[in-house]
């Protein structure tokens, strides 16, 4: 398991800008906040800081899972993560409340994974919008759901890679 520490400049693919958003700013965080209608978790600004968004290395591209999912029987994908962000050749955290309509997931949640239907994203739905949401992987198409991480720092350390499942 890493730590979250090694992880703020490891978990990025340095060969690939795919995703990489302007540096994040405080106006960029208060715009997500704003339109997401939650409060984001300070491990994942942290991580936003360093790189916003982007493709995540070979290293860290997967989430293990307790049971088999519609992707793997032993983990998903954590291939990408969205930034903070307008641009129109890739996906934001920003576009979250036009997918979770879309895919008809429960709300509230902001997408922070996935490209599709199948998707990782901030659950708040037990906490609440202000507190620390889990990180859950949807999948619209099956309506399946499966708590991956009591919250993002959690889910980030428990990062591997999808090498590992071979």
């Amino acid at each position: 398991m890493a730590r979250f520490e090694d992880l703020r400049s490891s978990l990025w693919d340095p060969g690939n800008r795919r995703g990489v958003r302007p540096p994040l700013t405080g106006r960029l965080i208060a715009e997500a906040e704003r339109a997401l209608r939650v409060t984001l978790p300070g491990s994942l600004l942290d991580l936003l800081r360093h790189q916003n968004g982007g493709v995540v290395a070979a290293e860290w591209d997967a989430f293990p899972t307790s049971r088999p999912t519609s992707w793997s029987a032993d983990h998903v994908p954590f291939e990408t993560v969205m930034g903070i962000g307008r641009r129109e050749e890739a996906l934001s955290m920003l576009d979250s409340p036009y997918l979770v309509g879309e895919w008809g997931l429960p709300t509230p949640v902001a997408l922070i994974s996935g490209g599709g239907p199948c998707s990782i994203a901030l659950d708040y739905r037990v906490r609440g919008p202000r507190e620390e949401p889990s990180v859950t992987w949807f999948d619209a198409e099956l309506g399946e759901e499966l708590l991956l991480a009591p919250d993002f720092r959690t889910f980030v350390e428990g990062l591997a890679s999808s090498a590992d499942f071979a």
